[in-house]
């Protein structure tokens, strides 16, 4: 070879080295692994349409699957049978020996949430992300009110969410009673889309309400047809278990499993439960830890009563025993409202989602990295309350729920998209792949593997409380409106493109209450009208 082709083989190999590089950076390899908006356009494929068909995969809905090809134009469903014939402008994606899914909705975040001094690690853009690539295409987040007021707090986490990639609604936390509040609750059902309301029963001192406010709080929500919801642990008995704790020089992780046990949740669920029957309103109990709540939820759905149960994916698979463990950092990653319990507790409350006696799954996702969670070194009070699990979720269910055969194809659909669906009045423009229905959606690879780990996950958090869980079960596609934003592990998500989803007043959970209402007072025999009185 003379110079010439020398020179020219090796000015071949350099251009070469110089796209590899350059295909890494703009394809979003760097260590979070996220193609930002101005990035996009290098990462999305070319061949990206408005249209796509989804050939050959079994079509799963909470109530039926079946063998059918998915059309979808412009962000929607528009046809779901078999055999669909389309032009050469449609991309076609092959999801032969594949299950397509509507994509998960997850019912309880916590993103970019300021808490205990902190603020969560995950805002609305890594937050959503990190769900894309675990196959939700949905989430609902708890706004926490600002300066007091439930107005301001929804317009400071509409701000926060101008960033996001993926579509989101929100619910609203109330932390104290007055005319305001009971007036913006009203302006946000009527106005801004807003249908549930969700009340601390724990963090006293910061974010607790009292039982006046729990019964004034619901009498509000059934007037506006919203759903209350309740963090159900006895905030004041909480505290004195710190105290008592920190007497006998427990300071380390394990004295918050300690201060916190499973009987301080079971009896603020039943108080709660209790106070909802009086008024005669729906009632959904978030994070369901224990068995002691279990049981009293149990009991209240057999006498008739509306209460919902979310268990949380942390709940379900692990067990506290990581809180004892001679390593601070390990131990603190684990520390979370109510507390992950011991063994038992996990296996009863998969055991009640499996029956349909608990109806769907969330997260509680608040996440923070570990020099957030060092905050509370030398005293566990101030160690800020927190897992992840929104990019897990789908998979570790999966994992867990289906592979043990627990649960069919069908119920995983319900209970990780179409009840929350339907339980927020969304149901079915979410939560399904029916035609006109949105097109969020996933194909999952039940013969593809998965790891989890903190090097690989598309959070900020620089720890993951599922680190090294293989499993068989994989998301490998997820679509959102339509367009492909995870696929060949690998995101393609546009910042500000996630939209707001105004959740209408009066789910199904509300149909009837007058009835009720109306039987209750016919049996008064009241009142009594006496001679002289």
């Amino acid at each position: 070879m003379g110079q010439s082709g020398s020179m020219s083989c090796r000015m071949e190999i350099l251009l070469f080295i110089m796209y590899v590089f350059c295909l890494q950076i703009s394809c979003g390899m760097q260590e979070n692994r996220i193609c930002t908006a101005a990035e996009e356009w290098q990462c999305m494929d070319t061949t990206s349409s408005s249209k796509l068909l989804i050939k050959g995969g079994t079509v799963v809905n909470a109530d039926r699957q079946q063998l059918a090809d998915v059309y979808i134009e412009d962000g929607v469903i528009v046809a779901v049978q078999p055999n669909i014939q389309v032009a050469d402008e449609v991309r076609i994606l092959d999801a032969s020996g594949k299950y397509v899914m509507p994509g998960g909705i997850d019912p309880h975040t916590h993103l970019e949430m300021p808490f205990m001094g902190q603020t969560a690690i995950d805002d609305f853009f890594s937050g959503q992300a990190a769900a894309l690539a675990g196959g939700t295409t949905m989430h609902i987040d708890f706004v926490i009110p600002s300066n007091g007021s439930l107005a301001e707090g929804f317009e400071a986490y509409a701000k926060k969410a101008e960033k996001s990639c993926m579509d989101y609604a929100f619910h609203m936390a109330v932390t104290s009673w007055n005319e305001g509040v009971a007036r913006d609750m009203e302006i946000l059902v009527k106005e801004k889309g807003i249908n549930s309301f969700k009340f601390f029963m724990a963090y006293k001192g910061s974010l607790m309400v009292n039982d006046e406010v729990l019964l004034k709080g619901f009498k509000m929500c059934k007037d506006l047809g919203a759903l209350a919801q309740v963090h159900a642990e006895n905030g004041d008995a909480v505290a004195e278990g710190q105290s008592r704790m920190i007497k006998l020089g427990i300071t380390g992780p394990e004295g918050h499993a300690l201060s916190r046990p499973s009987m301080l949740e079971g009896e603020a669920t039943a108080r709660a439960i209790r106070l909802a029957k009086f008024v005669n309103t729906p009632l959904y109990v978030v994070h369901v830890m224990s068995i002691d709540a279990l049981d009293e939820i149990v009991r209240a759905r057999k006498s008739g009563q509306r209460v919902i149960g979310e268990p949380v994916v942390s709940g379900l698979v692990l067990d506290d025993s990581k809180l004892w463990d001679p390593d601070f950092m390990i131990a603190a990653q684990y520390v979370m409202s109510p507390p992950i319990r011991s063994s038992g507790h996990n296996q009863a409350l998969r055991a009640a989602l499996s029956t349909g006696l608990l109806q769907l799954v969330g997260t509680d996702h608040c996440s923070f990295n570990s020099t957030q969670k060092e905050a509370g070194l030398n005293d566990f009070r101030k160690i800020p309350n927190g897992v992840n699990g929104i990019e897990e979720r789908m998979h570790l269910i999966w994992d867990v729920m289906v592979n043990s055969g627990q649960i069919s194809v069908m119920d995983y659909v319900r209970i990780t998209s179409t009840a929350c669906a339907q339980i927020f009045n969304i149901y079915p423009r979410k939560g399904a792949i029916l035609p006109n229905s949105d097109a969020d959606i996933i194909i999952l690879n039940p013969n593809a593997t998965f790891q989890i780990t903190a090097k690989s996950h598309h959070s900020k958090m620089d720890t993951n409380v599922y680190e090294g869980w293989a499993g068989k079960g994989k998301v490998e596609v997820t679509i959102s409106r339509g367009k492909i934003v995870w696929e060949h592990d690998r995101l393609m998500i546009q910042r500000g493109s996630g939209q707001y989803i105004s959740m209408p007043p009066f789910g199904y959970l509300f149909d009837g209450i007058d009835k009720i209402d109306s039987t209750y007072l016919s049996s008064l025999k009241a009142p009594v009208y006496r001679r002289g009185i």
